[in-house]
Formats: structure tokens, C-alpha cells, sequence
């Protein structure tokens, strides 16, 4: 399969040339140079570039010309222009054109560079996916109702195909809204029982008395308010597969009885003395450590290895961030149908911070989040603006100098950058911060810095350590 050049490298200083050449090789990036603007313009018309440096003062067609071209013309690569100290105003016109982002020569830090293309790079990579899913059609990157293409998901979509046809005891692990009953509900669907009844209970959701006559069902008269006989689930799911989510909560006494479901395939009615044959394949989930419930003697060990046949455990969203696009996207185009709205893109920008957000609550979060932005948005385009501070807050940082803030453009530069400045210290302090808990030594070393300059950064952007611990 044909892959794009990573990067394109165009300048008439040979010397220059040799150093981005270098530093491509080190980097393990494709590349290509040109001397001049005529012959980068030909390469770009001719080859799909992912990510381009363009020198702004070059001969036959400048570093202006050649980005103008390439936006007039639809050429899918990211520009980054060189400018010489003296020519900031130029980059400026060069970002409201189209470009990426700029940096001047000669630069003092070559890893500040590298870190700009490899963006570039990454943007790139983002904006095709973009493109790709708008494309889409419905059920592409599905798995009956489950989104998802990166390796992880797909591995656990073969464990699926592998488990649904059999009759054996699953029980799905993960954390909470990482979709266990989607899970469930598409093995009972690939399963010889798909035209029998599929039941869910939460069996967090109710006390011991309601939960066991919801499972097992109760005779009239066993209990105050049991005006009739009431068929329990197992009973409602006979011939079909039952779902027990949260199974990690339920009691010792309703311990009991399921072990004896799973064992004898007998379950026995509330306030009856005769059990009852059902078959029912039980698809049991649970976010906790049911290994450590068993050590401490809270969930039965025979128990546990009755459920424990086949287990199935689902990534975490922050592990499969690839699939976070399409998952938007999907959450998208069901939420705009709902209100009504004719909503149909993110920014990239705002894929970006989707992406680099930690999604405690997973999936479920992120749909939560996807339809408040739809609620929210005022245009066809959700931006990053529509999105809770939380989500946006994390990320601000890692937007890249090309996000320009609109009310910097009435200060001076020098009292823009500052601002810019500031307010990069802040997120990115912060977030770093969030992600160790309040540990300055760990967020020191995890920045690069020496632990009394990030100390005093930290004060500077008048930040609390103890604050970050308390945060959960």
C-alpha cells in the first residue's frame, strides 16, 4: 500500500537543508527537499506530503506563494514556514492563510522543532481521519452496536465470534461505561439463543428482598405487598441469555441462589418450596476486583469460578484513543438527529482535545460530553468552545502555537505573547499536576525541569499542590 511522504524540506540553504535532512533520519521520517518554491510546488502536485517546512523568503515563488497554492488548490499537507526574526508579520499573515505554524531562524532548539513537525505530522494524520469519517457509512467501524477499530477492540470482537456460539458462562470486567451490556447484548445476539429473550438487571440498583423476587420471582403472599405469583428474570429469560451487570455488589445470600442457577440450573421462587428448571445462559459484568472480594471474604469462591469461565475484559477509552473519532462522530449524527440540528463536523482542534482528554467515565462519558456539545452548538461545526471546561481545560496546552486566541491581536506582540505565555504556564502546570496527584517531584521529572524551578513556576501561576491532591 502506497504510504505518504512524512515531510518535505524547502530551502535554498544548503547547509540548512542538511540539518532538517538529519533530523528526519533521526527521527525516522520520509523525506523530500526542494531548493526553491517552483520545484516544491511540482513535488506537492505530484505526491501526497503529510507535513511540509517552507522557507518564506526563497526564489522562484516564495514561501507565501507556495502556501497559497497549496490551500487554493485543496493539497491535504500542514505547512510550517521559517521566517527570519525581522519578518514576524509575514508568519502572522502566513497562519491566517492556512499554515500550521511558524518558527524563525536560526532556532536555538532543535527538540522544539522536531516537537512542531511531529504535530504537524500527527494534524496531518487527524485531518484524513477526519475526512474518512466523514465519509462514513453507518455500521463501517461498528460491531453491531459497539464502535470501535483500534487492535484492542478488535481483539476483543473476535473473543465475540470465538465465545457467542457456545454456552458458557461469560463474565465481561472493565470500567464503569466502558459498554459491558453492549458487549453482552452482541454475544447473546451472535449466539444459538439470539431468538430467545435477552434480560438486563443492575443489581446494584435494588435491596436484597426486591433484587432475589426479581431474579427468582415470588408466590403470592410471601411478603407484604406480593398481592399475586410473580415470574422472576431467570424465568422470563428461559431458552435466552440473562444479564447480570454490577455483579460484584450482590449479597451472600443471593450468592447463594445464583451459585445454585449455575450449578443445577434450578432457581427457586420467593416463598415457594419447589425449585424450577430453567436454562438460561448468564453473561454476568462487574468494574470491580472480584479476585479481591474473594480474599476478602466478600464473594464466594465457587461463585466466582462459576462466572469466571470465559472472561472478557474491555480497554479503558484512554487506551484505545484511536477509536475516540469515530466514537464522536457516531455520538454525533445520533444527538444532532435528536435535537434537530444540522450538525455534521468537529474542528480538528476539538478532535484533538477529545483525544487527548483521560475519559474517567469512558464511552459514557464521552457521550454525555458529544451531546452537550451538540446542545450547545451554534454552528454546522462543533468547536472546542462547546465542550465542558474540564475536557478543554487539560488541553489547551497541547493545541499548539497555531490555536490563536482573537483578543491577543489588540495587544502589542510583546504583551501577547506574555498573555499567550501565561496562560500556557497555567494549563500545563496544571495538568500536570492533575495527572500526579499533587507530587511536585514526580511533576517536576515528568516536565524535564529541575524541582525548584517548577516550584517556582508553580507559585508563580499561583497554583496549590495540596489542591491537586485532594482532587480525585
Amino acid at each position: 500500500m502506497y504510504k505518504p511522504i512524512n515531510l518535505l524540506i524547502v530551502d535554498d540553504d544548503p547547509s540548512l537543508v542538511k540539518v532538517f535532512e538529519k533530523m528526519a533520519k533521526n527521527e525516522g521520517w520520509t523525506y523530500l527537499t526542494a531548493s526553491n518554491g517552483a520545484d516544491a510546488i511540482e513535488i506537492f502536485n505530484k505526491t501526497v506530503i503529510e507535513a511540509a517546512v517552507l522557507d518564506i523568503a526563497m526564489p522562484e515563488s516564495n514561501g507565501l506563494e507556495v502556501l497559497e497554492h497549496v490551500k487554493k488548490n485543496g493539497i491535504n499537507t500542514e505547512i510550517i514556514m521559517m521566517t527570519g526574526v525581522g519578518s514576524i508579520e509575514t508568519a502572522v499573515k502566513a497562519i491566517k492563510t492556512g499554515a500550521y505554524d511558524y518558527f524563525t531562524k536560526p532556532f536555538e532548539d532543535v527538540n522544539k522543532v522536531i516537537n512542531v513537525i511531529g504535530k504537524a505530522i500527527e494534524h496531518h494524520r487527524l485531518m484524513q481521519n477526519l475526512k474518512k469519517l466523514e465519509r462514513m457509512e453507518k455500521g463501517e467501524a461498528a460491531y453491531e452496536d459497539i464502535i470501535g477499530k483500534s487492535r484492542k477492540m478488535q481483539e476483543v470482537f473476535e473473543l465475540i465470534e470465538n465465545v457467542a456460539p457456545t454456552s458458557s458462562t461469560i463474565l465481561i470486567l472493565g470500567e464503569s461505561g466502558t459498554g459491558k451490556e453492549l458487549v453482552a447484548r452482541a454475544i447473546h445476539n451472535r449466539s444459538l439463543r439470539k431468538n430467545k429473550p435477552f434480560v438486563v438487571i443492575n443489581c446494584s440498583a435494588l435491596p436484597e428482598n426486591l433484587l432475589e423476587s426479581e431474579l427468582f420471582g415470588h408466590r403470592r403472599g410471601s411478603f407484604t405487598g406480593a398481592i399475586a405469583d410473580k415470574r422472576g428474570l431467570f424465568e422470563e429469560a428461559d431458552g435466552g441469555t440473562i444479564f447480570l451487570d454490577e455483579i460484584g455488589e450482590i449479597t451472600p445470600a443471593i450468592q447463594v441462589k445464583l451459585l445454585r442457577v449455575l450449578q443445577e440450573g434450578e432457581i427457586r421462587m420467593v416463598g415457594d418450596n419447589q425449585n424450577r428448571h430453567v436454562d438460561v445462559r448468564v453473561v454476568a459484568a462487574t468494574n470491580k476486583d472480584l479476585t479481591k472480594l474473594v480474599n476478602e471474604s466478600k464473594f464466594r469462591e465457587d461463585l466466582y469460578y462459576r462466572l469466571n469461565v470465559i472472561a472478557l475484559t474491555l480497554p479503558p477509552l484512554r487506551d484505545r484513543v484511536e477509536d475516540i473519532p469515530f466514537l464522536s462522530y457516531h455520538f454525533l449524527k445520533k444527538y444532532a438527529q435528536k435535537v434537530g440540528k444540522k450538525i455534521s463536523s468537529f474542528s480538528p482542534e476539538t478532535l484533538e482535545v477529545l483525544q487527548r482528554y483521560e475519559w474517567i467515565g469512558n464511552v459514557r462519558e464521552l457521550e454525555n460530553v458529544i451531546e452537550r456539545a451538540v446542545v450547545l452548538a451554534s454552528g454546522d461545526s462543533i468547536g472546542s468552545r462547546d465542550l465542558p471546561p474540564r475536557v478543554v481545560g487539560d488541553s489547551f496546552f497541547a493545541l499548539g502555537s497555531h490555536v490563536v486566541e482573537n483578543d491577543l491581536s489588540s495587544l502589542s506582540y510583546q504583551d501577547a505573547k506574555e498573555r499567550a505565555f501565561q496562560a500556557f504556564n497555567k494549563a500545563y502546570i496544571g495538568s500536570v499536576m492533575r495527572q500526579v496527584k499533587g507530587n511536585i517531584s514526580l511533576a517536576a521529572a515528568k516536565s524535564g525541569m529541575d524541582r525548584s524551578n517548577f516550584k517556582k513556576i508553580l507559585k508563580k501561576c499561583d497554583l496549590n499542590a495540596e489542591e491537586f491532591k485532594k482532587q480525585k
